[in-house]
């Protein structure tokens, strides 16, 4: 085996040809030059594999004792080691950006997720150059690279089609191929979907089988048969990152009917059992305790009759959500295997990125953007249960309940966000790789963290980490390889010190003890009692005798206490975790983060065939009076369609065309829609169109009135009940001229709305005083600049 030559630390690798003799002829017998060579890692390295699930909790995968069937996840174990002690950050974003780089979430800006990013450097959703991401240093190592799924490290004003790309899995991220999807979570049955940075449409509808898990699988299998079809010498690094088990938990009916009546009993009883099967699997220690349920989360006995029914069909459909995914994971390893290099490939499947959702409120949800908008009180238990046979459908966008996340984080206290407890950083990890892990079937229990997957990886392929990646100097990865327990199962662990904190959620790992405080909860996200962070009540738990941090010590040790709540203030410090920011909901607002906005101003421009544009691209216009204006070309023959609408079937609003008269839509979370028409339809030729909404004030998501105008005169006018108040959709998008996706009203179906006029251009105003309802076609666009 040649000794490896390149000079690694500096990436790109420089060329440095060697001086050899130059001939005048090519002809002349002494011409000769080196080979042309492809850039290939050391020999030896390994295919990467690393599957990432979403809001998946300790207790919920079978390969963990968990009630929902994963074989796939138990074939890998069986073959290769489970890690019971491996951690995430309680959140999504920051436990994927720390994935990616190999270094502490609020080291790269992600603190927590995107959409509540600040100006705070350890919480601004952006990765500094200085930290590259893992796929960046294994491409420019010899690599190939792809990513399947979700994104959610994109900064939301850098996630218009207009970019800037640098944060994107193509762009700067280091993947030569993505597919998949940008943001926190996405409709399984129809996606807002991207190959690259082009926005693309599914290639099939719900009605015709689709579902986004099964899409991505059948595009990372093929990439992979591709890649060792045209590059069989060259290894790959396969990131699949699918949308499950994230809320809306959409899947098949038939896979959420496998469990009909299997949670009956409810969320206590289930955790018991699932204790009692993480004992006889050995997952958990012999003398690991099952914690108890908090005075937050209500019993099931507490839980209404008539409402449990909905409940546990809740937990069908996620049981089934996650078998779905796990079996589209095993085509993934069944392609490996077909091609004859799993044994070749270091497979990680990371059962969750943190541990099970509790954002679904007590009751679960059918829209769970109720719950973001501080509206759940209208999805009341008569409502939820008018919609059991509906969850997991096309027609949902459902979350289960919280007491169903705590069942799903047994034995281990609370849920996701909760940074302070295992229940929110503890995941199920597996590691399968028969070329460089003798044992099969093992267990392995020392500490480890999302951040020491990309030390792992490059020390498996060889890899130094890059001092230089493109002219930049690199700073050191904060994870720790996890290479020296493939062989060594008793070896001491090597990461012994660890921080912990999400909105204040805080905790600190040091040597087997770990201090930790809950500061608030989960499904709280608007109103509530938060306390100051120097009121918050800390615990102490000594980890070598006690996994599931079952019993405090506070009281017998407040010695030890007060040295880890030290510790913890200077790790904090060290990796930009201050200011503490616990703000959650408010957050969302940019101008009350403190981040930066695509756009600013009052008004905003659009031209036909603009779309896919997120909410983070559009000037806001909730809970305040605003206009749409429009100039069209009519024909004769009649108009119909949509000028342009914001967010989709389950909360939005559409100003559109119905068979000729200016219609405008607003649908509040799917479950109150108002309509207002005008009275005769629009004559032939070119016009303004113009909706004029006067919000009522006096707080958030009230109602307010509405005018229809042709030409600046009013043709209509109607009443808009409420409004929603923070968010409409996560996935949902602003289009002119058609709407992709679902569609806001149910006037029409997004697939056929396309305007059959002209559309010149649409103009939004917020907020604004006059009443200009006509606007000169030649002061347009000198206005809309004007006040942005």
């Amino acid at each position: 085996m040649r000794p490896d030559s390149h000079a690694r630390t500096m990436l790109p690798i420089p060329d440095r040809p060697a001086p050899t003799l130059t001939t005048y002829d090519a002809k002349d017998p002494d011409t000769a030059f080196p080979p042309i060579e492809p850039l290939l890692p050391p020999p030896g390295a390994p295919n990467v594999v690393v599957v990432l699930l979403d809001d998946v909790g300790f207790g919920a995968s079978s390969a963990f004792g968990g009630p929902c069937s994963t074989p796939t996840a138990e074939r890998l174990a069986s073959g290769g080691l489970r890690f019971n002690r491996f951690h995430t950050t309680a959140l999504c974003a920051p436990t994927r950006q720390a994935l990616l780089t190999g270094r502490n979430h609020h080291s790269v800006g992600m603190g927590s997720i995107t959409e509540t990013a600040t100006s705070a450097p350890g919480n601004s959703s952006v990765r500094p150059n200085t930290k590259a991401p893992l796929a960046m240093t294994l491409k420019l190592n010899g690599y190939s690279t792809a990513q399947f799924g979700k994104c959610h490290e994109v900064p939301v004003w850098q996630s218009s089609p207009m970019g800037p790309f640098d944060a994107w899995p193509s762009g700067g991220g280091g993947f030569e191929t993505f597919y998949g999807f940008i943001g926190g979570e996405n409709n399984q049955w129809d996606p807002a979907l991207y190959e690259g940075t082009t926005p693309v449409d599914p290639p099939a509808t719900a009605e015709e089988g689709y579902h986004l898990t099964e899409d991505l699988a059948d595009r990372a299998v093929g990439w992979i048969r591709q890649q060792k079809a045209l590059m069989p010498d060259k290894p790959f690094f396969v990131y699949f990152a699918p949308g499950a088990t994230h809320a809306p938990h959409h899947v098949p009916k038939e896979w959420a009917d496998k469990y009909a009546g299997a949670f009956d009993d409810g969320w206590d009883a289930q955790r018991e059992r699932t204790f009692a099967r993480q004992k006889e699997l050995g997952v958990i220690p012999p003398d690991a305790e099952l914690t108890a349920r908090h005075d937050e989360i209500p019993s099931w006995d507490d839980m209404p009759d008539e409402l449990k029914p909905v409940l546990a069909r809740q937990m069908e459909v996620y049981a089934g959500f996650l078998e779905h995914v796990d079996h589209h994971v095993g085509r993934i390893v069944d392609t490996l295997d077909d091609l004859g290099i799993l044994d070749d490939t270091l497979v990680y499947y990371i059962v969750g990125d943190n541990g099970a959702s509790a954002e679904g409120t007590l009751n679960g949800a059918f829209n769970e953007m109720a719950n973001f908008n501080g509206m759940a009180a209208l999805e009341t238990p008569e409502f939820l249960a008018g919609k059991l046979d509906e969850l997991g459908s096309p027609s949902s966008y459902n979350h289960y309940a919280v007491g169903w996340a705590w069942a799903m984080s047994s034995p281990l206290q609370w849920t996701k966000q909760i940074a302070s407890h295992w229940g929110g950083t503890r995941n199920g990890t597996i590691v399968h790789w028969p070329g460089g892990i003798a044992e099969k079937g093992g267990l392995r229990s020392q500490f480890t963290h999302v951040i020491d997957v990309a030390p792992t990886v490059l020390e498996a392929a060889g890899l130094p980490e890059p001092a230089m990646v493109n002219g930049v100097q690199q700073s050191p990865m904060e994870g720790t390889s996890m290479l020296y327990t493939f062989d060594q199962p008793d070896s001491p662990e090597r990461h012994d010190l660890q921080y912990f904190e999400m909105f204040g959620n805080r905790g600190i790992y040091h040597r087997g003890w770990s201090a930790v405080t809950k500061h608030r909860t989960p499904w709280i996200m608007v109103g509530g009692t938060i306390p100051a962070f120097d009121d918050d009540v800390w615990e102490l738990y000594d980890g070598s005798v006690d996994f599931s941090q079952a019993h405090d010590l506070a009281a017998d040790r407040p010695d030890l206490l007060a040295k880890l709540q030290r510790l913890w203030l200077i790790e904090a410090t060290k990796y930009n975790v201050l200011p503490i920011d616990d703000r959650t909901s408010e957050r969302l607002e940019p101008s009350m983060a403190g981040r930066p906005t695509l756009l600013r101003g009052t008004s905003q421009l659009f031209f036909a065939g603009m779309g896919r544009l997120s909410e983070n691209s559009v000037v806001s216009m909730k809970n305040r009076s605003y206009s749409i204006t429009a100039e069209v070309d009519l024909p004769e023959s009649g108009v119909h369609g949509v000028l342009i609408a914001q967010g989709g079937r389950f909360g939005g609003w559409s100003v559109w065309v119905d068979r000729g008269r200016l219609t405008y839509t607003y649908n509040v979370l799917g479950i109150q829609e108002f309509t207002v028409t005008a009275d005769e339809p629009v004559p032939a030729g070119t016009h303004q169109l113009r909706m004029e909404f006067a919000y009522d004030g006096g707080g958030l998501a009230k109602g307010g009135d509405v005018t229809l105008y042709h030409d600046g005169r009013a043709v209509g006018s109607g009443r808009v009940g409420a409004t929603q108040p923070m968010v409409f959709s996560a996935d949902e998008t602003t289009d002119i001229g058609y709407e992709s996706g679902t569609s806001v009203s149910s006037g029409y179906d997004a697939r056929t709305s396309r305007f059959t006029g002209k559309i010149r251009w649409v103009q939004l105003d917020v907020g604004t005083d006059d009443h200009d309802h006509f606007i000169d076609p030649q002061e347009r666009l000198r206005i809309a600049m004007a006040r942005q």
